[in-house]
């Protein structure tokens, strides 16, 4: 990709970010390419789907999620590193306003091949601090990861229009913690 290229591709990114940040995953694509100052068939060349765009802004996040998931992993308390990393993904999910949703209800309704790298992704993060937590017999041996982000993606879902979402998220969250301890 030459630098012109590659730097619209990168302010095409950035703004949508911003704009899903602040308006929503439905935000409009010409809303985006305005934000990032570039055409609309700019924009359309590098993405030339509403869903391979934010496949490319939710990937970036959610690999920022794993690099934390491993940064978390050998910590000494596995209790404390779920949960640290649960906050992180519950914070991530209500700041982007739909993002997940969105991309995960395209993916089923065009190409279901788009937004599983980043399901796996966030899974398999999970699945390892929840196996060192589970080995510290510090949740219940019934409780998945996949369970644990449906709560998440609930909690965030509930907060995410809220004033103070990432504050409500948090304490919601803690109630839902104490259901998975073990008994």
């Amino acid at each position: 990709m030459r630098a012109d290229a590659r730097r619209n591709h990168d302010r095409i990114v950035a703004a949508a970010g911003a704009v899903i940040a602040e308006h929503g995953a439905e935000a409009s694509l010409e809303q985006i390419a305005r934000h990032a100052g570039v055409g609309s068939a700019t924009l359309h060349r590098h993405f030339p789907t509403r869903q391979a765009l934010l496949e490319t802004v939710f990937k970036g996040r959610v690999e920022a999620l794993c690099v934390k998931a491993q940064d978390l992993l050998p910590g000494p308390d596995p209790a404390a590193a779920l949960i640290t990393w649960l906050r992180a993904v519950g914070a991530h999910a209500v700041a982007n306003r739909g993002l997940g949703a969105s991309l995960m209800q395209g993916a089923r309704d065009a190409d279901p091949a788009l937004g599983s790298t980043c399901h796996a992704m966030i899974v398999d993060a999970g699945d390892a601090l929840l196996a060192r937590a589970r080995q510290a017999d510090a949740v219940r041996p019934e409780v998945t990861t996949t369970q644990l982000l449906k709560l998440v993606s609930a909690i965030a879902l509930a907060t995410e229009r809220e004033p103070d979402g990432p504050a409500e998220a948090d304490r919601l969250l803690s109630l839902a913690i104490d259901g998975v301890r073990p008994r």
